[in-house]
């Protein structure tokens, strides 16, 4: 005979407050081991990137607001005892996205809804972020266990899977992949790793990996005792020699522990998968067995670091109400700047309907002459607020329009995180604009500079629409500046040290 079953609503109570929880703090684990390599660090600009992180986590955990505005696609693992009951008529997966929708359209603390019910066609919104991805399994004993985590965008796109040769390098690959991934997965952060079964397999235990407590610093420090330990060490210090760096700025530390996980597999496969966790790293694990619904209890606040942001001396105040294309063209990347005045946001939905319409020969219900764009989708203000929290989103996904947008409109200025490809390089450099980027996984810190906001266009798209926000001294940092200079190639570069693996034999990814 089981336990005392275990009711419904607790069930839906516990993981809709596990989610609520997780949007606001950051794991302890994550955030020790992101102080320490910020006082190590000696990149100034990863070191202030991973400053403006750890200040942001702890206002996020003193305002009870998101860390980041992105909340996430949420990621359920149920592990039921077999002799556990749940005392409910409807499936698990229903239970978990009842939980999903309490906790996004909680009025206390809206997190936004980022889900789109169909992913080919409409791609509309299903506005409270569920359904979410569940995974139930069977296990021994009378209780159950449930991880909740949210997984941004910008990460989950930067998951990567192979069919490796059974002889191939697994640390080779890593390097390689990890290289070819960018910055738009937010780093410094972690790297789940899972290796055989089969497809499907890999990447479960990559996913799973990353809700492990964070030990790289006392594994380090006590030494390995297993060939995985070792290779967690390996892949952990040679990802660290890419130079990458926090935000893909250059700089000491781009992982801050590696995790891998595996499967027994066929003879003829090595089948790995690859999924990156960005800074907001959220995931809370928590047991049922009848007695209520679970609670969690806040960490204490000096269990954040107090840290000072670099101070307006060292950046370059712009009005963004006067812009002219002499003033951007004496930017240079790397450099920081504080921004003053009306800026636009618009992100994928939005620059895609830009460009139908001027495909079309319409006019925009917007002019982008000589105006700055900031790609973003915020959460919801709560009380006072004017915005809720609003960071930067992987600018890549707007390099497909930003030709036609600096031509057709005399767009000047555009800010989001993460590189820019190529082709968006060399027509920044032909018209003479910019990019910019704030930190990704400071975006309650960035709100907080945005004095005011009015819908402008395209309400429709919810958190997608057009706005035109009012900020006082938003800090970005010049990424692409008018001459085609992209501190997402110097950076790494002055960055990177000599790969050398075990036994001696260099790496070149």
């Amino acid at each position: 005979m089981g336990g005392t079953p275990i009711a419904e609503a607790d069930f839906v109570r516990s993981v809709a407050d596990a989610l609520q929880y997780i949007s606001v703090y950051h794991p302890p684990d994550f955030v020790a081991h992101l102080a320490s390599a910020h006082a190590r660090e000696q990149s100034p600009a990863a070191k202030n990137a991973m400053a403006q992180i750890l200040v942001n986590s702890r206002m996020a955990a003193i305002g009870g607001r998101p860390m980041c505005q992105d909340t996430g696609t949420v990621n359920v693992f149920v592990r039921i005892g077999m002799q556990a009951r749940i005392d409910s008529r409807r499936p698990i997966a229903e239970l978990v996205d009842a939980a999903v929708a309490d906790a996004y359209t909680d009025p206390a603390n809206p997190l936004r809804a980022s889900i789109v019910a169909d992913p080919i066609f409409e791609r509309r919104n299903t506005g409270n972020n569920a359904p979410a991805v569940t995974h139930v399994e069977m296990v021994a004993g009378d209780s159950v266990r449930v991880t909740v985590a949210a997984k941004g965008g910008g990460s989950e796109n930067k998951a990567r899977f192979a069919a490796l040769d059974p002889g191939a390098s697994l640390v080779d690959w890593v390097l390689r992949t990890v290289e070819g991934l960018g910055a738009g997965w937010c780093p410094p952060g972690l790297l789940g790793i899972g290796v055989g079964g089969t497809a499907e397999k890999a990447m479960l235990l990559a996913k799973g990996t990353l809700m492990a407590p964070i030990d790289m610093t006392d594994l380090l420090a006590r030494g390995p005792s297993s060939k995985l330990e070792e290779l967690r060490i390996e892949i952990y210090e040679a990802v660290n020699a890419l130079g990458i760096g926090a935000q893909g700025l250059g700089g000491l530390t781009t992982v801050l522990d590696v995790k891998i996980a595996t499967h027994p597999t066929h003879a003829a496969s090595k089948p790995v998968g690859l999924i990156p966790q960005c800074a907001a790293d959220r995931h809370l694990s928590f047991v049922l067995d009848g007695s209520g619904p679970a609670t969690f209890t806040p960490p204490p606040i000096d269990l954040w670091p107090q840290i000072a942001l670099s101070g307006a001396s060292k950046t370059r105040r712009v009005g963004l109400d006067h812009l002219t294309r002499e003033e951007v063209a004496g930017w240079k990347a790397g450099e920081t700047l504080l921004l003053s005045g009306r800026l636009l946001t618009g992100r994928d939905a939005a620059h895609k309907r830009m460009a139908a319409m001027l495909d079309r020969g319409e006019p925009l219900p917007v002019d982008l002459e000589g105006r700055a764009i900031y790609y973003v989708g915020p959460v919801d203000p709560v009380g006072d607020e004017v915005v809720g929290p609003a960071g930067p989103t992987t600018a890549t996904r707007m390099d497909p329009f930003t030709d036609q947008l600096l031509a057709a409109t005399g767009l000047l200025v555009m800010i989001g995180k993460a590189e820019r490809g190529p082709a968006a390089i060399d027509s920044i450099r032909r018209h003479g604009a910019a990019y910019l980027i704030a930190v990704g996984g400071a975006a309650y810190l960035v709100s907080k500079a945005i004095r005011s906001s009015r819908l402008l266009a395209f309400d429709d798209l919810g958190m997608e629409a057009i706005r035109e926000f009012t900020v006082e001294d938003m800090p970005v940092t010049v990424a692409v500046d008018a001459a085609g200079t992209s501190v997402h190639t110097t950076g790494p570069a002055r960055w990177r040290r000599p790969q050398i693996r075990v036994g001696g034999a260099p790496v070149s990814p």
